[in-house]
């Protein structure tokens, strides 16, 4: 019997929301999580035919249909609430692991609720506020920051390349990386060196990243607090520690 790609309305009205994954019959690899309601598990199969959009979802589609196979659909779960169905749409993102997948974020509550290793969840809900007395810059790297990065990882995210004041530079000792209000880790800034500005940025002239070391001294401060010294809502990602 050829794959269905339609619900009846009986169907439909007996599924609710519903989480389902997509997979390759090639490898039996599941390389897409998707929630929604009625035909929507079917909806990525048309995209591949129809729109010219080249993501990592529909390009595996069509690698899929070039070989004169379908990709597999199974629903994982359904007669949920929106609600319901977004929290296990993102819990199985989260087991999987985003690189695994053809999806482009996390699910829904990723940062806040997400995957965490126990010091994580320890960090999020007992980070004692700290009290930094050295000369640094707090780094907040949320838009790069992902959960289980390696070591060099993030030292890649938080060295650079930021927008800095020249004549403040030489002050600045230590470097913390900061993901939601959390010290993620400290450096010691051993060099400044220009950075490249990308394209739409040339404007900004005063673009550095740094070359450092994990600072053994200042680990006290990981996994702490440092709320206080960063701004609600503020779009800058530096905050200068005294200096």
């Amino acid at each position: 019997m050829p794959p269905s790609t339609e619900f009846t309305p009986a169907v439909i009205e007996k599924l609710e929301y519903y989480v389902y994954l997509l997979s390759d019959p090639r490898s039996k690899r599941v390389f897409y999580v998707g929630k929604g309601t009625g035909n929507r598990i079917f909806a990525h199969l048309r995209a591949a035919l129809v729109r010219p959009d080249q993501t990592d979802k529909l390009e595996t589609i069509r690698a899929i249909q070039r070989d004169g196979l379908a990709p597999e659909h199974l629903i994982l779960r359904h007669g949920l609430t929106e609600k319901e169905a977004l929290e296990v749409e993102a819990a199985v993102i989260d087991y999987i692991g985003l690189s695994e997948l053809t999806n482009a974020v996390h699910g829904y509550g990723a940062d806040a609720r997400g995957r965490m290793t126990i010091p994580e969840v320890i960090a999020r809900y007992e980070a004692p506020e700290v009290t930094i007395h050295e000369h640094v810059i707090l780094i907040t790297v949320n838009r790069l920051y992902r959960r289980g990065m390696t070591e060099e990882e993030l030292y890649a995210i938080t060295r650079g390349n930021w927008v800095l004041r020249e004549s403040r530079l030489p002050e600045i000792k230590y470097a913390l990386c900061v993901y939601d209000g959390i010290v993620r880790q400290a450096y010691r800034v051993l060099s400044w060196h220009p950075a490249q500005a990308r394209r739409a940025e040339q404007k900004h002239q005063d673009r550095w990243c740094f070359d450092g070391e994990v600072a053994a001294e200042l680990q006290h401060y990981v996994g702490g607090s440092v709320a206080k010294y960063i701004t609600v809502g503020a779009q800058n990602p530096i905050r200068y520690v005294n200096c």
